[in-house]
């Protein structure tokens, strides 16, 4: 029964993986953030300009239960929070100095849609706002993928809120929840968190999961611990500087069905190659990988 049991699995994660990506792909991570303002319409409008295949959205919560979307659990990076709400933080302190946190399911929605969020980046993006993933929705569908991620699902449950129940009544709602229902905006899950993705089959997601790795150490890269993503995933996306030094990963995920899929690429950060191009050519035709993201969806070797 076992046996069956795995063999079933496999066949349910190659036959998803295959599915996922047809091709090699891009993903704009947070949109094309190196041109314009992680997670903003206008990140995600350019990344779409730029032929991004998906676009990337990290998902926070909002006091009043709202999924947006935000890389941080706090808001002062990325918005003028501190200006507009300058009592409204958490004092907090680990290994150093005393730190202010403004977190963003502190706040309401109305409340963060007085943020700006975009002239920390620069000037001319004055005004931009965070969006809903609704509004993320509205603005890709028909463009592009969404590749959303479950971000620290776990600090959420502790203040109360079911990340996974949110992220599954949205793609109901908007009649994304199951893969291949909008051929033209297929759905990707990703997390950090096995138990989020685990949790995401438990209300019956056969939308592809995606598991992402920062610990070359993780179980999930060993021989005996990446049959079990399996469990819960059809794809394992690790840091970059992780394949670097296992060049056998790719062969043996693909090998269990398990597609792999790099982050991130970034002008910047290229290691020993010439540019940011020629370290993508290496991962996605040396290495195989299946897709990577990258801040600069125009970088991406079509050819």
């Amino acid at each position: 029964m076992k046996t069956r049991f795995f063999c079933l699995l496999v066949l349910f994660a190659t036959s998803s993986a295959t599915a996922q990506y047809r091709d090699k792909t891009l993903i704009a991570h947070r949109g094309a953030s190196a041109y314009a303002p992680e997670h903003t319409l206008a990140a995600y409008q350019m990344a779409i300009d730029q032929k991004a295949d998906y676009v990337e959205q990290d998902l926070q919560i909002t006091k009043d239960g709202v999924l947006v979307c935000l890389h941080d659990l706090t808001l002062e990076r990325t918005t003028n929070v501190e200006e507009v709400f300058p009592e409204r933080f958490v004092r907090e302190q680990s290994n150093g100095p005393e730190v202010k946190h403004w977190y963003v399911s502190d706040f309401t929605l109305s409340e963060i849609k007085r943020l700006d969020a975009g002239s920390w980046f620069d000037r001319k993006y004055r005004g931009a706002r965070v969006p809903t993933f609704q509004e993320a929705i509205d603005l890709i569908r028909g463009k592009a993928g969404l590749y959303p991620e479950t971000k620290e699902p776990e600090v959420y449950g502790r203040r109360g809120f079911d990340m996974e129940q949110l992220v599954v009544d949205i793609l109901k709602k908007n009649k994304l929840f199951e893969w291949g229902s909008d051929t033209k905006t297929p759905v990707i899950i990703q997390s950090f968190s096995p138990a989020s993705l685990q949790r995401l089959r438990e209300y019956k997601s056969r939308l592809p999961h995606l598991l992402l790795i920062s610990d070359q150490t993780s179980e999930y890269l060993r021989e005996g611990g990446m049959p079990k993503v399996l469990n819960f995933a059809n794809g394992l996306g690790p840091a970059k500087e992780i394949l670097a030094g296992n060049p056998t990963l790719v062969k043996r995920a693909h090998a269990l069905g398990l597609s792999v899929t790099p982050y991130t690429f970034r002008n910047g950060d290229i290691g020993g190659f010439g540019s940011l191009r020629e370290q993508m050519v290496f991962f996605l035709r040396q290495l195989d990988v299946d897709a990577v993201f990258t801040d600069n969806p125009d970088l991406f070797p079509r050819n």
